[in-house]
């Protein structure tokens, strides 16, 4: 990452006279003094991105002069490079994907190969696929606005009429959806849209990052399953895929897609200059957290505040928070703010995020569209949603998990002439604080990978399943679904009665139920809660099942629009979550149990008194209990909870270390139950910076002697069925990351341990014991064995 860099060890802001730089002066300037009253700057680091020219072509000669002449009248007058070039690969057949920054204009590159065909075949249909409605209904309405006829473009979503849905089956030639309608309603209706399907051109794949991890191979199989009915109707749709940047995205979109892809990455538009500061914020000296660790203020509450700021100024802004409620509250902190300053603005500030029901969200972004929003706290259901021109700032409230996502984000900042402010406000977690210790791993770093495993047999079985319900499987389909393992999989289901052997090849059993229904796409499997008041009989939202013993447990509380509910049951056979409106003065925090079985060793190294290995574990987890916590996070009581054992088939990597080893570095064993966990704990905060998870896709467990191993052992694994790719990673780059674990350690200026180091925020112990020195002396026996 080119550009002017300063370090930041007072409250002044550098030198320059970009709008960028005068917004981080305001909000520098708002933070005022640091609680004990020193001036200790919050800016631990802040880079200048100059601004980029564009590199504009000429329109292909292929694409009709009405095509044409209807972008020029909505202000494109040329294409840039990058569109043209992936327009050509598209139009000419060929499967590509353009992988550019965001607000790069990637949609035009799939626009003129789809209209182009439309206007030369009046019969010809397009599928476009987005990992959000709010993307797909932004997308919708771009393509109206060019106001070419025949287009017949339609949305086809869980929001859509049932009329509506008719309509697009029979008459729409460009649909607007998305993987789950793909999977729910499509698919297994194949015969009734054999018409549209028989006549695909192109399947448009948006924001085909997003698809990594368990998602990313549910949709890799669901797109197989696709292209095979197609097959089955005589079409070769041309599959054309946008995404933000990525490493290796022809690799990642052929492991996606099943078919060689072209990349195009030089990006040839142009992009103002911006402003990325790396923030702080400053120990709370008045406060003391879970056993007595020091306590920085929150990164939703230092948010909060440079929203107020931003907006004060005039700025729009979006600032990212990482959870559901964290963007709630973040925007009920702004607008109490403002109510002090100018109530007028306090409208102008609102919070966006999934769960909400349709027409909410509709109206929102309404609302973002037009400006009359100023301010929003969003989770990621805005870093691939509307398309917002001219913002000011982005707040990104912790860091989103991948660098790739912290682009996506600060790229919805500095999309007018004047240069904009990208603001990362570190979370307390051990990756924050390594991020803004150590700049150049965000800043000098390429992004990363996507990790995704389509023969994941967890994944890859119901997916089967769905195919031969679909339309029986035959051997040829074997090698498209994964060869070898997919046959392994299907004499799986064939054993356990699931599917039909003849033969011919695999059939679904016609008195059988379909068996879309049991595939979560997005989840682990276990469907949706619905959050439901009592007195009104209203649904407020939903919640992951997998989630929702820990979020929407009885007694928690539940944030909706800015509203507080206190849960009075849940019901996880019935899927549903019964609330009642409050406002307690307490926030909650579930606690659980774990356990991790080693089920079957797939790899393994010796390293003398280290082993490192990675293989099958079977995890078992159960919340047992919930703390009523102030918000600023003291302890008022613990509740305890009766509420089933949740057991997880996963992969999982762990080292098991010599008692003797440890003993002979300085560590006796009673500092060794400490000193495990607190490495645990530090090696999931770190584990995201190698592998494109975010913290809450991985879990661990740390003992003093495993059965498997009879020894001091760590375990780090995914948290989804089967795995996802996460552990898999951490297997194969522990030494740089178990250094960087260290780093993060060593580099915290707190004495016995924090959340910005070795506490965890979802420790099912009560982040006790930790040992931060005895975590160190544990991480130097394992480098240096690993070393050697």
């Amino acid at each position: 990452m080119t550009g002017r860099v300063w370090e930041a060890e007072a409250p002044q802001v550098p030198a320059g006279s970009g709008r960028g730089q005068r917004l981080l002066g305001r909000v520098l300037a708002g933070s005022g003094p640091s609680p004990a009253g020193e001036v200790d700057s919050p800016l631990r680091h802040a880079v200048h991105l100059p601004p980029r020219d564009g590199c504009a072509v000429d329109w292909p000669d292929w694409v009709p002069p009405a095509v044409r002449t209807a972008f020029v009248n909505r202000g494109v007058r040329q294409p840039w490079s990058h569109q043209a070039r992936a327009a050509e690969l598209a139009h000419g057949g060929h499967d590509v994907v353009v992988a550019t920054g965001t607000a790069s204009g990637k949609s035009l590159a799939y626009q003129l190969p789809v209209l182009t065909a439309f206007a030369a075949d009046r019969r010809a249909t397009a599928l476009y696929l987005s990992p959000t409605k709010a993307l797909a209904a932004d997308q919708l309405r771009a393509l109206a606005a060019l106001d070419l006829p025949e287009v017949r473009a339609a949305p086809f979503d869980g929001d859509t009429p049932l009329a509506e849905r008719d309509w697009a089956r029979h008459h729409g030639r460009w649909l607007f959806s998305n993987p789950d309608m793909l999977h729910r309603s499509l698919l297994p209706q194949h015969g009734r849209w054999a018409g549209y399907l028989r006549r695909l051109r192109y399947i448009v794949l948006d924001e085909c990052h997003t698809y990594r991890g368990l998602f990313g191979s549910h949709v890799a199989l669901l797109l197989r399953r696709l292209l095979r009915i197609c097959a089955r109707y005589g079409a070769r749709p041309t599959i054309v895929l946008a995404s933000a940047t990525v490493a290796d995205p022809a690799a990642f979109a052929a492991r996606l897609t099943g078919r060689e892809v072209a990349a195009v990455c030089t990006d040839g538009s142009p992009a103002a200059g911006r402003t990325v500061a790396l923030w702080e914020p400053p120990l709370l000296d008045e406060l003391t957290g879970e056993n007595g660790a020091p306590v920085r203020r929150s990164a939703g509450a230092e948010s909060a505040r440079m929203l107020a700021d931003l907006v004060l100024e005039g700025a729009r802004t979006l600032a990212f928070v990482r959870s559901r409620r964290g963007a709630e509250l973040t925007a009920l902190g702004a607008q109490r703010v403002l109510a002090e300053v100018d109530q007028d603005l306090v409208a102008r500030v609102s919070a966006y995020r999934g769960g909400y029901l349709p027409e909410e969200r509709r109206a929102l972004e309404a609302a973002l569209v037009r400006g009359h929003l100023l301010g929003v706290a969003t989770t990621n259901a805005l870093e691939l949603g509307v398309d917002i021109a001219g913002l000011d700032a982005v707040v990104v409230a912790g860091f989103p998990g991948t660098r790739a996502s912290f682009w996506q984000q600060a790229g919805r900042a500095g999309r007018g002439c004047d240069e904009a402010l990208v603001v990362l406000v570190a979370r307390d977690d051990p990756l924050d604080t390594y991020l803004v210790h150590h700049p150049d791993a965000l800043l000098g770093t390429p992004v990363e990978g996507c990790v995704l495993d389509p023969t994941n047999p967890y994944v890859l079985g119901p997916h089967l399943a769905c195919a031969a319900a679909e339309l029986p499987l035959t051997e040829a389909d074997v090698d498209a679904f994964g060869g070898a393992a997919a046959g392994a999989v299907l004499a799986d289901l064939v054993a356990d009665g699931v599917l039909r052997r003849r033969p011919t090849g695999w059939y679904w059993p016609s008195s059988a139920h379909r068996p879309t229904e049991t595939v979560d796409l997005r989840g682990a499997g276990q469907g949706q809660v619905a959050v439901v008041e009592v007195d009104t009989g209203r649904m407020l939202g939903t919640v992951e099942g997998a989630a929702a013993p820990a979020s929407v447990h009885p007694g928690a509380v539940y944030l909706h629009r800015g509203e507080s509910y206190v849960v009075d049951d849940l019901d996880l056979d019935a899927g549903l979550a019964l609330v009642h409106a409050a406002a307690p003065e307490w926030r909650t925090d579930a606690r659980s149990t774990a356990d991790v079985a080693v089920v079957r060793v797939a790899e393994h190294r010796d390293h003398g008194a280290v082993r490192v290995s990675f293989g099958e574990v079977t995890v078992t987890t159960q919340v047992t209990a919930y703390q009523r916590r102030t918000p600023d996070g003291v302890v008022l009581e613990t509740v305890p909870l009766d509420m089933p054992a949740q057991t997880l088939a996963t992969r999982g990597v762990w080292y098991d270390v010599d008692d003797d080893a440890l003993l002979a570095a300085g560590l006796p064993a009673a500092r060794i139950p400490g000193a495990l966990h607190a490495a645990e704990h530090a090696a999931i905060g770190l584990l995201p910076l190698f592998a494109t998870c975010d913290r809450w896709d991985i879990g661990g467990m740390s003992t003093v002697a495993h059965p498997h191993t009879g020894c001091p052992t760590v375990f780090v694994h995914d948290g989804h069925p089967g795995g996802a790719g996460f552990a898999e990673r951490g297997h194969a780059v522990l030494a740089p990351w178990l250094a960087a674990t260290r780093a993060a350690i060593v580099d915290c200026e707190c004495r016995a341990g924090c959340p910005s180091c070795v506490q965890s925020p979802k420790c099912g112990n009560g982040n006790a014991p930790l040992d931060k020195a005895g975590a160190v002396t544990v991480l130097d026996v394992v480098l240096r064995a690993v070393a050697t």
